[in-house]
């Protein structure tokens, strides 16, 4: 029986969801992320149907072959970033934790970890390990053999397991140390801070070049905590603060006026020692994704 004239939309519409985490995951951003399905889309209308046996592989085969090549466009840009250059945070609910592989996946630590694979081996790590795709699936995605992707996939767990951060994953511990987080650094108050994180805490900062942030790591918990001390009368009158959920954990949204102005994740210690790692972004860019509901 031929397509209906929607049929194809359809297909597309119902695989959105799981095509969109493929690309996100891949691209770190959620603008690009939408941009690849865009294309994903334009190379689908272009595709005959009733050549395709599996769409929903199909379209991820699209999906992730266009984020690829969006990878390699951009590495040149990403190397020339003014300051510290991090993922674009994600609005995630908080069933999202549930799902542990999927959850640490599009964590902010992981997705930096991401950046330093090169487009292939980041493919392969994110079908793989993200979406239990097996080696003869991403084989066939890809275009290559599944020895290659064995390889492949050898090379980016190696490569993740050596530099992915060893924090707690227990979301009540995580939780309760970003709330302590934040009572310190909005009250300022420098010997909380100093309780909060651990002795080797390092922040990082993304303000794009557009706003004020550090373009370097800040280091070590005495620095770190006078950073947010110092700044903690900076934030613009009626700023609002709150506990959200962003990349599959607890996160903290400053907004003015329901307009997001900065995000903040943490890691913390498993040795229980503190926060470990904060992650900062503020570059308005990458900030359209988290607009909080204000109603």
């Amino acid at each position: 029986m031929p397509e209906g004239p929607t049929s194809g939309d359809d297909v597309f519409e119902g695989n959105r969801t799981l095509l969109f985490s493929v690309a996100y995951r891949m691209l770190g951003s959620v603008a690009a992320a939408e941009d690849t399905l865009q294309e994903a889309w334009l190379r689908w209308s272009r595709v005959d149907r009733s050549t395709v046996t599996e769409p929903r592989a199909y379209l991820v085969k699209l999906t992730t072959r266009a984020a690829i090549d969006r990878l390699r466009r951009e590495k040149a840009a990403r190397e020339v970033y003014v300051g510290t250059w991090l993922p674009e945070p994600l609005l995630t609910a908080p069933d999202v934790a549930e799902e542990a592989a999927l959850a640490d996946s599009v964590s902010m630590a992981m997705l930096v970890v991401l950046e330093t694979l090169s487009p292939l081996e980041r493919s392969v790590f994110v079908l793989r390990e993200a979406f239990g795709f097996d080696h003869a699936e991403i084989a066939r995605v890809l275009d290559r053999s599944e020895e290659s992707v064995r390889q492949l996939a050898h090379r980016a767990r190696r490569h993740v397991e050596a530099r992915r951060p060893r924090f707690e994953s227990d979301r009540q511990v995580r939780r309760r140390a970003t709330e302590r987080f934040l009572e310190a650094a909005v009250g300022g108050d420098l010997n909380a801070l100093m309780e909060v994180l651990a002795p080797e805490v390092t922040l990082w900062s993304d303000g794009g070049g557009k706003v004020r942030a550090p373009r370097r790591p800040i280091e070590g918990a005495d620095k770190v905590a006078r950073f947010f001390a110092a700044v903690a009368g900076d934030a613009p009158p009626g700023s609002a603060f709150r506990l959200v959920e962003v990349n599959g954990g607890p996160a903290i949204l400053v907004h003015l006026a329901g307009v997001p102005i900065t995000v903040a994740t943490v890691d913390v210690d498993p040795d229980g020692r503190g926060i470990s790692a904060i992650h900062l972004i503020a570059a308005p860019e990458k900030l359209a994704a988290v607009t909080p509901d204000t109603t």
